[in-house]
C-alpha cells in the first residue's frame, strides 16, 4: 500500500475506487468493507484507495474533548497496509472540511480534485456538514458528476463497531474485543523507573508509560499478555490499577511482568498484546497474600498463553 497526500500527481492522472473513514481499530467490519472495495475495484479495472484522517474528527470539532482511540496512527496505517488496498490517501480533517456539504465533497473534492470513479460507502457511514444527508442523496450527487456510488454490505454474523470494542476494553472483556478486532489488542510504551517493590517478593515488573495519550487503556485488573521486545516475544502478565495493597494514595500504574525473563528494561519500548483477563484488582491486606495470588495468576497466565500462542491472531 502506497501512502499519498491530496496533492499527489497520481490522483490527477488515474481514476480510482475509494472508500472513506477513520477506521479506528481496523476491525473485522472494516476489513469486510475493504474486501468489498477490492472486489469492486477489480471488477471495474480500477486501483483501490482508502481515504482516512490522521486526526480524529471529534478531537478537531469538539474543543476540550479527547476521543480515545483503539489505534495509534502508526498502528492504524499498519493494519490498513495489510488489507491489500493499493493506496491510502491521508486527508487532514479540518473545521473547513467539516463545513462542506455532502454534494460539495462528492462533486468538488472526490470528482474534480481527486478523479474518483467509484465510491463505496459503509453501511452505517454518513459524511458532509452535520451528517445531514443519507445514501439516496449521495447516489443523486454521484450520478450528476459521474461517480458510481455503492452501498456496502453489512458484516454477517457479528456486529463489529469501534465504540463497542472501546466498551469491551474498559469492561475487561478482552476476548470479545479481540474477536471483533481480529487481532490481540496492543499497547506500546516506554519502561520508566518504578518503586521496585515487586523485586522484593519475586515479581519484578516494568512500569510502562504509554506513548500515545489518546490510546485506550483497558480496565483495571490483571491480564495475560504477550510482550514484544527486541524482536522477541515473551509470555507475561500486566497489572493495571492503583496498587491498593501497597498504598492508599496511588496513581494508576501499568506494570508488566515478563515470565522467565531477567534483565534491565529501563528506557526500552515494549509492546503488549492483551490475550485474556485474569481477575479484578483488589486489596489483599498484606504483601504475603498478594504474593500468593500473583503466583497463582502467573500459573494461570502461563497456561493460557501456552494454549493460545498459535491461534488465528498474529
Amino acid at each position: 500500500m502506497e501512502i499519498i497526500n491530496s496533492d499527489h500527481p497520481f490522483l490527477l492522472n488515474n481514476e480510482t475506487a475509494v472508500t472513506i473513514g477513520v477506521f479506528d481499530g481496523v476491525h473485522s467490519g472494516h476489513r469486510f468493507l475493504l474486501e468489498q472495495l477490492k472486489i469492486q475495484a477489480n471488477a471495474n479495472n480500477l486501483p483501490s484507495m482508502v481515504i482516512t484522517f490522521p486526526q480524529y474528527p471529534q478531537n478537531v470539532l469538539q474543543s476540550g474533548i479527547r476521543q480515545e482511540s483503539l489505534n495509534t496512527f502508526s498502528e492504524r496505517i499498519y493494519h490498513l497496509s495489510q488489507s491489500g488496498i493499493d493506496y491510502c490517501l491521508l486527508l487532514d480533517f479540518t473545521r473547513e472540511l467539516s463545513q462542506l456539504s455532502a454534494k460539495e465533497f462528492i462533486q468538488n473534492i472526490l470528482k474534480e480534485k481527486w478523479n474518483v470513479r467509484l465510491l463505496l460507502i459503509g453501511y452505517d457511514h454518513r459524511f458532509g456538514k452535520n451528517r445531514e444527508e443519507g445514501f439516496n442523496k449521495y447516489l443523486k450527487y454521484g450520478k450528476e458528476c459521474g461517480i458510481e456510488i455503492i452501498h456496502a454490505l453489512e458484516l454477517p454474523d457479528i456486529q463489529a463497531s469501534s465504540s463497542q470494542i472501546r466498551n469491551y476494553l474498559l469492561d475487561n472483556k478482552i476476548k470479545e474485543a479481540n474477536r471483533m478486532l481480529s487481532y490481540y489488542y496492543p499497547l506500546t510504551g516506554k519502561v520508566i523507573e518504578g518503586n521496585r517493590i515487586g523485586n522484593k517478593f519475586g515479581f519484578p515488573t516494568a512500569n510502562l508509560s504509554v506513548d500515545d495519550e489518546n490510546k485506550i487503556i483497558p480496565g483495571d485488573g490483571i491480564y495475560a499478555v504477550f510482550v514484544k521486545w527486541n524482536n522477541r516475544k515473551y509470555d507475561g502478565m500486566v497489572y493495571i490499577g492503583k496498587r491498593p495493597t501497597i498504598t492508599t494514595h496511588g496513581e494508576k500504574r501499568i506494570e508488566v511482568h515478563l515470565i522467565n525473563f531477567s534483565g534491565n528494561l529501563y528506557g526500552e519500548t515494549l509492546q503488549l498484546e492483551f490475550v485474556e483477563f485474569l481477575r479484578e484488582d483488589r486489596n489483599f491486606g498484606n504483601i504475603e497474600d498478594l504474593r500468593k495470588q500473583l503466583n497463582a495468576d502467573r500459573e494461570t497466565a502461563v497456561e493460557i498463553l501456552r494454549t493460545t500462542s498459535e491461534t488465528q491472531f498474529p
